[in-house]
């Protein structure tokens, strides 16, 4: 065991974080931190790092292991550029190699017992630079580099001009190269494209110490853990596995336990019943019978109930009306930024009822297409047309749609006024905000609440062509499923960009990866896309880059269904019936036996406490105790009656059972 956390406490003000929680991380394991947003993840990692207190528990790190933390936001030295900052990381091998350059100098001019001390000296250095690879060291730091996304021409950029995702991208670098002996992430994904995620997933498999990831990530998560840890109201809980185990896992308890639940509720439900009936009969045996069965609800341990799944977002995603067939047609757009070429010559369509994930490297300008089909960007060159009745539904990643000095709720009614006060508060409830939340600016809200915005804005537009830039950016696991659901049932057209690939493995009929300035293009989901690239790519893509007088024919080529493989197929494997067939018809007629033979038992003994409540009327009747004929002959009937009322009451709690 490296790492382990023994009953730890914490809490902000009245907002309990963790209480009580425990877990371990094994010598080399990889296990994931995982939890809606909010539950306290990161708090959990900053508890480890010491940056945040306890207030009660152990936080126990093995004897003289080294830990790495990299934080969602990350200061790096001033004025260094990208490579430096990664050479810092090997710092002691850079001076061990001067050292050993300084030695070799001075051997020339020593000799006797000097040179004789000075050589083993250098022998000794010489030894522990090989040992730590030292030779290989710089093309170590370049092949990090490369892994993470950055070119040659990136690593003598100012770290003081990168951007926040770029900042990050160098933190891990660096972190990864330091090789602690457990690697603290928080959301290493964030800011990687799809080649660099795949290339981070490679190196965590193989990394020779432990992992400790918090993601959003699941495609990620099922490749690299073995082991989830889940905080959930201040509990927290262990899963061996990976996250599609623990997803299934956790559904299958939470079922087993609720099942639990409804059968105790349900028997407990019946003894009351039964004992009301008992109590009803109003005979000594019956009314024995029924304290019996209460000391038995007594004596019973209650089942607790299955906590209700976390506040979700609630939404469901419908056009106003239909579009025709033909949604967007591209012609030969082009796009550069100076002397940048983005994409050029491009064309493809899009058809009604298609949803279309554009992946592809950061900075290859997917999110400038969305932009230019939105017409907040203009294209260099090209056209493109939308389709009869197209209405474009449109969610930005930078939320530029929102206006940062306008409140949640001003946001919902200056764009939809005729939308009443009640009919706000619902939508928004709906995702999430509610009470005087709904007045917060938008300036003040996270990244995940102004995404929450922009979605309930594109419920409300009832577009039917959909254009989305990363729109499971900042929410967490079950909001993102929430989403699938939503555009899976949509029955209108979408296009996005996502580098989540399990999203897009869920949701995307169609793949356009843009690569090396021109898209290829995928008829199938993400799988279906790992499965083609290389053919694919090989065949139109290598050619574009090489000429791009041939751009037209691999545009053709890349935008034509044909040229890609049907999709692939899906199965669903019906549940198999734990009874065949005759056995159901069977048990079927039993239970309808059963509940017909306890209608009769009620009504029979029913009928026969109505007899005997008759004949005691009867008996107390001048005309009937002054003729003893009569008076026998209605005892010997009550005698019998009540004689079957016990065979009849016996029955029914057999039966009641």
């Amino acid at each position: 065991m490296i790492l382990a956390c023994h009953n730890i406490d914490k809490s902000f003000g009245d907002r309990v974080i963790v209480k009580g929680g425990s877990f371990h991380i094994e010598e080399r394991e990889k296990a994931a931190l995982v939890g809606v947003n909010g539950a306290g993840k990161s708090t959990i990692l900053k508890i480890i790092m010491n940056e945040e207190p306890l207030d009660g528990g152990d936080v126990l790190l093995a004897k003289g292991r080294t830990i790495g933390y990299l934080a969602q936001h990350q200061e790096l030295l001033p004025h260094g550029t990208i490579y430096d900052e990664l050479r810092s990381a090997k710092s002691d091998i850079f001076e061990m190699e001067d050292r050993i350059r300084s030695i070799e100098h001075e051997l020339k001019s020593l000799t006797g017992e000097a040179l004789e001390n000075r050589l083993e000296t250098y022998n000794r250095l010489q030894s522990e630079f090989e040992a730590r690879n030292g030779y290989a060291c710089e093309s170590e730091i370049a092949g990090v580099l490369k892994g993470l996304g950055f070119t040659e021409d990136d690593f003598f950029k100012k770290t003081d001009t990168l951007s926040g995702g770029q900042k990050t991208r160098v933190a891990l670098g660096k972190l990864l190269l330091v090789n602690p002996d457990i690697l603290l992430l928080d959301e290493p994904t964030n800011h990687l494209d799809l080649n660099s995620i795949a290339w981070l997933e490679t190196y965590l498999i193989n990394y020779p110490g432990a992992v400790f990831i918090v993601s959003h990530d699941r495609f990620f998560l099922n490749r690299v853990v073995t082991k989830v840890i889940e905080i959930e109201n201040g509990e927290i809980r262990m899963y061996m596995g990976n996250y599609r185990a623990y997803s299934e896992k956790k559904q299958q308890i939470r079922n087993a336990r609720l099942k639990e639940y409804l059968n105790q509720q349900r028997e407990i439900r019946h003894q009351q019943a039964v004992i009301e009936k008992l109590r009803s009969f109003n005979r000594e045996k019956s009314i024995r019978r029924a304290e019996s069965r209460e000391k038995m609800l007594e004596k019973m341990t209650p089942a607790e109930k299955p906590s209700d799944t976390p506040r979700e977002i609630h939404f469901a995603l419908e056009p106003s009306c239909v579009s025709g067939t033909d949604v967007l047609s591209v012609e030969g757009l082009s796009k550069c930024f100076g002397h940048q070429v983005l994409f050029r010559d491009v064309s493809f369509e899009i058809k009604r009822g298609e949803h279309v994930a554009v992946i592809g490297d950061n900075g290859t300008g997917k999110t400038t297409l969305l932009k230019i089909l939105n017409q907040v960007q203009k294209a260099d060159t090209g056209s493109f047309t939308l389709g009869a009745r197209v209405q474009i539904g449109y969610y930005d990643q930078e939320h530029h749609v929102l206006h940062d000095d306008k409140t949640i709720f001003d946001e919902i009614s200056d764009d939809y006024p005729t939308l009443n006060n009640t009919q706000i508060r619902n939508t928004l409830a709906a995702f999430q905000f509610t009470g005087d939340e709904v007045f917060k600016e938008i300036r003040s809200l996270s990244g995940g609440e102004k995404g929450r915005v922009s979605l309930a804005k594109l419920m409300l537009s009832e577009a039917n062509f959909l254009i989305l830039d990363e729109p499971t950016n900042h929410l967490d696991i079950a909001s993102k499923e929430i989403l699938e659901e939503a555009l899976n049932n949509y029955s209108g057209t979408v296009l996005y960009v996502s580098h989540d690939r399990y999203f897009i493995n869920r949701t995307a009929t169609r793949i356009l990866e843009l690569v090396n300035r021109t898209f290829v293009n995928y008829i199938g989901n993400y799988d279906y896309y790992l499965e083609k690239k290389e053919e694919l790519t090989r065949a139109y893509a290598s050619a574009a880059s090489v000429s791009p007088e041939t751009g037209a024919s691999s545009r053709k080529a890349a935008s034509s269904p044909e040229n890609a493989s049907a999709q692939p197929q899906t199965s669903t494997a019906a549940a198999d019936s734990k009874l065949s067939w005759q056995e159901q018809k069977e048990q079927q007629a039993k239970e309808r036996k059963r509940k017909n033979d306890l209608k009769k038992t009620e009504d029979e003994i029913s009928r026969l406490e109505d007899r005997n409540t008759a004949i005691d009327h009867e008996l107390t009747l001048e005309e009937v105790y002054s003729n003893s004929v009569k008076c026998q002959e209605l005892s010997t009937e009550r005698a019998k009656n009540e004689a079957r009322l016990q065979e009849l009451y016996d029955m029914w709690e057999t039966l009641a059972e």
